[in-house]
């Protein structure tokens, strides 16, 4: 059933909500008198002194044993320094039915939003000039809001407007999530069981900027989400600094002008493997293209999805799974549909049993997209955002919602399958 792009939503008036105000009581240490004493540690918990040396042992050898382990600095902020940092906090017009931040945001549409507070959950990331953090305010509907940190390189009063629209655009806020979730529920039992678990709405397809994604996405071949999100930060550390926030320096996003002056070589050093030369290659096809390559990625936006996928593919490293990530998550192709690991089970199980036992190839990643399409029509892509979290474990749900920092690898991919991404 097709589903109509509705116009965007009229924003609502600006009201300011407060923060929960509350402190850290001080680490309590046990001081030895042949030590001075070391100051108190950042930390959540209460750390154990460390045990006393045995008689004998040299001093250098004892002042090492009692020095702690170096700690990595948590990624939180205080819910005091959170009161005396805030600003105004501006709704938008999402409830948590509409928009769930740990459903959306590092599920693997993008890898450049971090969690900034566990209590109440706030996530911050750069859209475009904007540093913006986003939670789910304490209202019965849980209704969606921003607080901006800077000021988007103007001195103007319209900054929080400007904002405003800049995020709504990014949210995908004009399309209605709950009518689209009805209609996918009604059309798969499947879809409903999922949605169900899920708490009934707010996994929500975002429309992010095209040059943004096509990076993100070169980064996520054969990858897993913590590598992947490490090589985007780095990439995005190429652009404009825009702040810091719970301890995390945040950039916008580079032009493809300036990372035609990365060097291969320089993204090997930092990790990148074979993905440099892609990027690198990319970088510089995108700023030859005819009125640029930020003119030309917006310009697939018009066009019918195979065309975009052909022309994606002409790009070093984009193989039809990622062109169709970048279709969907970017360029308004809603139906487009990333046929991975976690897609290809749902098909076989769900949609296409004749299928099972078989080895996905590029003709039956056709096939998968196209049933896809025949059952949930031409937001198909939304209803396969869904099933894929659905696919997704308790465990990695749970990491989503509670932190972006794991060093553990966590082997939620939108890649590495044995088709050419």
């Amino acid at each position: 059933m097709s589903v109509p792009l509705l116009p965007r939503s009229p924003p609502l008036p600006t009201v300011a909500a407060a923060a929960a105000a509350g402190g850290m009581p001080p680490r309590r240490r046990r001081v030895r008198p042949p030590l001075p004493p070391s100051p108190p540690l950042l930390s959540s918990t209460t750390a154990t002194p460390p045990p006393t040396p045995p008689v004998g042992t040299p001093k250098s050898e004892a002042a090492d044993r009692r020095a702690p382990p170096a700690r990595r600095r948590l990624p939180l902020v205080s819910t005091a320094a959170v009161e005396e940092e805030d600003g105004e906090w501006h709704p938008l017009p999402l409830s948590a039915a509409d928009l769930s931040l740990p459903l959306t945001l590092p599920t693997g549409q993008t890898f450049l939003w971090r969690r900034t507070s566990l209590s109440p959950l706030r996530f911050t990331g750069a859209v475009g000039p904007h540093l913006v953090s986003l939670s789910h305010l304490p209202s019965s509907d849980g209704r969606l809001a921003f607080l901006l940190h800077n000021n988007g390189g103007s001195s103007s009063s319209s900054v929080p407007a400007a904002a405003r629209a800049a995020l709504s655009d990014y949210l995908n806020a004009a399309v209605p999530l709950a009518d689209l979730w009805r209609r996918f529920a009604a059309a798969d039992a499947r879809f409903a069981e999922v949605a169900a678990r899920l708490g009934g709405g707010g996994a929500r397809v975002l429309r992010q900027d095209p040059v943004e994604c096509v990076f993100q996405f070169l980064c996520s071949s054969n990858n897993n989400i913590a590598r992947i999100e490490k090589m985007v930060w780095a990439l995005a550390g190429y652009g404009e600094r825009l702040g810091e926030v719970g301890g995390y320096q945040f950039h916008q996003f580079p032009t493809i002008e300036r990372l035609t002056r990365v060097s291969e070589q320089e993204l090997r050093d930092a990790g990148f493997g074979y993905r440099a030369k892609y990027i690198v290659g990319t970088a510089k096809i995108l700023q030859a293209k005819p009125g640029g390559g930020e003119k030309w990625l917006a310009s697939l936006r018009t066009r019918e999805l195979p065309e975009v996928i052909e022309a994606l593919c002409t790009l070093p490293g984009v193989g039809p799974k990622v062109a169709a990530c970048v279709a969907l998550f970017s360029l308004d192709q809603n139906h487009a549909i990333p046929v991975d690991t976690h897609v290809w089970k749902v098909a076989t199980q769900y949609l296409m049993p004749e299928l099972a036992g078989k080895s996905l190839t590029p003709k039956l990643s056709v096939a998968v997209a196209d049933a896809f399409v025949a059952k949930f029509g031409n937001y198909a892509g939304w209803a396969q955002n869904v099933l894929f979290i659905g696919q997704l474990s308790a465990q990695k749900l749970m990491v989503a919602e509670t932190t972006n920092t794991s060093t553990k690898p966590t082997k939620r991919k939108r890649s590495g399958n044995n088709v050419k991404t």
